[in-house]
């Protein structure tokens, strides 16, 4: 890594991450641990569907441990003003609660990050899909009414502990395996641009060698074991593929991108967001076409980019964006991607400044390219 004469000095390396990670077959069972060694009187967050599935699951261990069990569950994306539900119901409970346990794939886990920031109390996820790596990291997220990515929140640390039962994992629809392998595989390229262009991380420090390191390696299983794991995931029964590709895919990109930061794919969400065929698209799946709109602006040769169509395809990622739901994007369209995608703050870790017309022009020879 390489910065400015001073930087060193001025800015600090920062590394955060979950203060506890449990992996494996049955480990919702360890849930009612967690909980305990937090506190005395514990909410459930997730969506409706997830709460039907694995609220009872989740109150039979947390009980068990001697703690009291609350569900609060929402119909719909993370809005403000589902949020502001969630707490009111929160609030009326007596004694007063001082564990959130944020259940579900991006939804449950944002929601329940959310209500544990507003009540400043301690916080386990527990993912039902791995679709994503937020359920160890800082970050969360709101929508507008309209489905569009309205701000980017933080909490004030990571969460308290991480539950990963990989048997829920790999019962759930393969779609979300697929989602989040999409995510992860963008967290080393993007480091690398951060790092590169000398930008802080998430946390407003230096990357440290071991968040890149962490990267790399999330970048490197996947690629590895992807295939593999679909195939377990396909048959319902993880092995040790689909047990690595779930650990880079939730833990270790998870630490990589919030350690190192993040670059033009995932700034690219604030315009693939904007549009309603693309917007219905999994955040992984844009992230994926997004990160070869990143490689085709970092110039990378021929020979690079094939090896990134085949392992799209393997996988089953999109490489245009009718794979994203718009098989024949017009100017306007392009035009309005790059224009919000400019708009996003982390546009600027990258090697050199962008406009719009780089976007625009990145995406149209993408589309060409097949």
């Amino acid at each position: 890594m390489t910065h400015p004469p001073g930087t060193e000095a001025q800015l600090p390396a920062i590394l955060s991450l979950p203060a506890l990670y449990i992996q494996g077959p049955g480990a919702i069972s360890r849930l009612g641990e967690c909980v305990m060694s937090l506190g005395r009187h514990a909410l459930f967050v997730s969506d409706r569907d997830v709460g039907k599935r694995f609220a009872a699951q989740a109150a039979a261990s947390v009980e068990a441990s001697g703690v009291s069990f609350h569900a609060a569950l929402f119909d719909g994306d993370v809005t403000r003003n589902t949020v502001a539900m969630l707490l009111a119901d929160a609030r009326a409970l007596q004694p007063a609660i001082d564990v959130v346990i944020a259940a579900g794939g991006g939804k449950g886990i944002d929601a329940g990050k959310a209500v544990a920031s507003a009540l400043g109390v301690a916080l386990v996820t527990l993912p039902t899909a791995a679709s994503n790596d937020g359920p160890g990291s800082r970050v969360f997220l709101f929508y507008d009414e309209q489905h569009r990515l309205e701000s980017v929140e933080r909490l004030p640390r990571n969460p308290d502990a991480v539950v990963v039962d990989t048997s829920i994992l790999a019962a759930a629809p393969v779609s979300f395996l697929i989602a989040g392998i999409g995510d992860a595989i963008a967290k080393r390229w993007e480091a690398e641009q951060c790092i590169g262009a000398n930008r802080p991380n998430l946390l407003g420090g230096r990357a440290t060698l071991t968040a890149l390191s962490l990267a790399r390696a999330s970048d490197e299983t996947l690629r590895v074991h992807g295939v593999a794991a679909l195939r377990a995931a396909r048959s319902g029964r993880p092995d040790a593929s689909f047990e690595a590709v779930i650990e880079a895919s939730i833990l270790m990109a998870g630490i990589g991108f919030e350690g190192c930061g993040l670059s033009v794919a995932h700034s690219m969400t604030r315009g693939l967001t904007a549009l309603p065929p693309t917007a219905a698209a999994a955040h992984g799946v844009q992230i994926a076409y997004a990160l070869l709109v990143q490689f085709l602006l970092e110039e990378r040769d021929a020979p690079f980019m094939r090896a990134q169509f085949d392992f799209h395809a393997s996988i089953g990622l999109p490489t245009r964006l009718a794979g994203l739901g718009l098989p024949n994007p017009s100017a306007a369209d392009l035009s309005t991607i790059a224009r919000l995608t400019c708009q996003a703050p982390h546009i600027a870790n990258f090697s050199r400044p962008l406009s719009e017309a780089d976007l625009v022009d990145a995406m149209r020879r993408l589309e060409s390219m097949h």
